[in-house]
C-alpha cells in the first residue's frame, strides 16, 4: 500500500510557519531597536534653540537655555566693538587660539561677520563652572581704571571682556565658550546649529 504525500499542504504549512516566525522576530526586534534610540528627553536636551532677537536693544543681554546651559545673547554697541581692540594687551588669549569657538567666531569680536554686534556665548566660567555676571558699566566701583564693560565671575575673580576673552592674571584658563549658531533671518537666531540651509 503506497501513501501519497500532499506536497501542496506541506508547502502551505512550511510557508505559514516561516511567516509566523518572521512576524515574531519583527515583534521582538522593534522594541529592542527602539530601546537603543535616544529618548525624547535626550533629544530635547541636545536640540537647537531658536530665539527672536528683534526686540533686543543695544547693550541688552538675555539668557536662553541650551543643553541645560545658560547661553547669553548680547547686543553690543558700536562703542563696545571699538573698545575691544584697545584691550588686547590686557588679555590672556586675545586671538582666541586656545579657546573653544567655531572657526567663524575666531576673531576680535568673536561673532559672525554678518552681525558683529551680536555676541552668543555660553555663560559658564572656564575656571570652575560658575556663572559670571555682566557688568556693562564703564569703570564701576571695584573694577580697575579703564574698565569698559565685560563679565566678572564672583566665585574666584575671573574677568572677561565683552567678547568673552579672559583678562591676564585671572584664574580662568581660557576665554568663554562660543557655541555653534546661525541667523535664520534678520530677527531670528538658532543656537546649537550652524549647518547650511534651513533648520
Amino acid at each position: 500500500m503506497s501513501e501519497e504525500v500532499d506536497q501542496s499542504k506541506r508547502r502551505f504549512l512550511v510557508g505559514m510557519t516561516a511567516a509566523t516566525g518572521a512576524v515574531g522576530a519583527a515583534a521582538i526586534a522593534v522594541p529592542f531597536v527602539k530601546s537603543m534610540l535616544p529618548s525624547a528627553r535626550a533629544q530635547a536636551a541636545g536640540a537647537s534653540v531658536e530665539y527672536d532677537i528683534s526686540k533686543l536693544q543695544p547693550g541688552e543681554l538675555i539668557t536662553v537655555k541650551w543643553r541645560k546651559k545658560p547661553v547669553w545673547i548680547l547686543k553690543r554697541t558700536d562703542q563696545n566693538l571699538a573698545d575691544l581692540a584697545s584691550l588686547e594687551a590686557k588679555l590672556t588669549d586675545s586671538t582666541s587660539d586656545g579657546s573653544k569657538q567655531p572657526d567663524y567666531a575666531k576673531n576680535e569680536h568673536r561673532s559672525r561677520a554678518e552681525n558683529k554686534n551680536l555676541l552668543v556665548m555660553v555663560g559658564i566660567c572656564t575656571h570652575l563652572g560658575c556663572s559670571p555676571k555682566h557688568f556693562p558699566d564703564l569703570a564701576p566701583a571695584g573694577f580697575e581704571e579703564g574698565w569698559v564693560g565685560g563679565f566678572y565671575c564672583p566665585c574666584h575673580g575671573s574677568t572677561f571682556d565683552l567678547a568673552g576673552r579672559v583678562y591676564k592674571g585671572a584664574p580662568a584658563p581660557s576665554n568663554l565658550e562660543i557655541p555653534k549658531f546661525k541667523f535664520l533671518n534678520e530677527t531670528t537666531i538658532l543656537v546649537g546649529d550652524d549647518s547650511e540651509g534651513t533648520a
